[in-house]
């Protein structure tokens, strides 16, 4: 007899979870520094080269920030502040309450990285990226992580100073003058050289960006140098590293869920819910790392820590809740779990 044949059922694509490549780079930096750190007269000149390389970033970036184009988006002024309250200050909320409650179980470098990573400006390439993926207001989540990178150059140096005190130079004159040597004296010669430098800039993009990774690097090889030679990893235990994942990870859901119910529940449409969502929950590991070498000196090496972890989370997380709305025909809400990214929900 003849089997009857049974319907088959379209699978879909399975959902691949993006690992960054630029977070391997940093991990193998990271593994240079251990075996082979820069001490004595290597760690000065690292250091100065750091600084340089700081410096040369955020000319960098003022000189391709384009500000006329982020004022331009000034019209949808209610959606701006919403990603400027939910980068500025829900999440450095967030991040007191979660180094009070993880606190006792990491080390207060670890613990004051973690509520740091809650004050750096959110990030415009993977925002404007996973806003385009799930269909959503692309034009807005240019300009929001424009804004959002103006306003981490003044309120990151001073949210730090007032929530993490001593610890990241306090708001001492000479700590002052050391954050606007090295962030906006750079930026702000960027800016004015913008017009001049716009040829240059595009005709090579690329080699800029390799720049750009390069110094990050330098800055990391530096910070984590100085790590190994004061002794200071073998705090990182095991204990301490789920600890402080499972903080990010309940940090990560709690933004992403504020952001869109909240965008909802002030009129939002889904477009502009989607922009708020991936500019409002995401954390700029590019902006991040250099500031950390600035604020916090020779405890970089632990503070950067947790905005390394949380960048290569929240790419995950976002890739997925992306995809999922990206394929929905309709255009529709997804379910409330998927739009938080928990697990085991599927789109409505």
């Amino acid at each position: 007899m003849n089997r009857p044949r049974l319907p088959r059922v379209p699978l879909q694509a399975p959902i691949r979870l993006p690992v960054d490549p630029y977070v391997l780079a940093l991990l193998a930096t990271v593994g240079l520094a251990a075996l082979l750190p820069a001490s004595g007269t290597a760690a000065e000149a690292a250091g100065g080269a750091a600084a340089a390389a700081v410096a040369l970033l955020f000319f960098l970036y003022g000189a391709r920030l384009s500000t006329r184009e982020a004022l331009d988006g000034l019209r949808h002024w209610r959606l701006h502040l919403t990603v400027l309250a939910a980068t500025f200050a829900v999440f450095p909320l967030l991040g007191l309450a979660a180094r009070a409650a993880a606190g006792p179980l990491l080390t207060p470098a670890l613990a004051d990285g973690l509520l740091f990573l809650c004050l750096v400006p959110s990030t415009i390439q993977s925002s404007i990226t996973f806003t385009s993926m799930a269909r959503g207001n692309v034009p807005a989540a240019v300009c929001a992580g424009s804004f959002s990178s103006l306003a981490g150059l003044l309120l990151t140096p001073v949210l730090a100073a007032l929530l993490l005190g001593g610890t990241a130079g306090g708001v001492s004159p000479d700590g002052l003058l050391r954050i606007a040597l090295q962030l906006l004296v750079p930026f702000l010669a960027g800016q004015l050289l913008r017009g001049a430098l716009r040829g240059l800039l595009d005709r090579h993009r690329r080699l800029l960006g390799r720049v750009d990774r390069g110094a990050i690097l330098l800055v990391v090889y530096t910070a984590f140098s100085e790590g190994m030679t004061a002794g200071i990893w073998g705090r990182v235990t095991p204990g301490r590293l789920a600890a402080l994942l499972g903080a990010e990870a309940l940090l990560l859901a709690a933004m992403l869920a504020l952001t869109w119910y909240g965008a909802r529940r002030l009129g939002f449409g889904r477009a502009d819910r989607v922009a708020i969502q991936f500019a409002g929950s995401k954390k700029s590991l590019a902006a991040g790392l250099p500031m950390a070498a600035v604020l916090f000196g020779a405890q970089a090496a632990l503070a950067v820590l947790p905005l390394m972890l949380f960048h290569q989370m929240q790419l995950m997380v976002c890739a997925v809740i992306a995809k999922r709305r990206g394929r929905d025909p309709r255009g529709e809400d997804p379910a409330p779990g998927a739009a938080a990214g928990l697990p085991g929900t599927v789109p409505a």
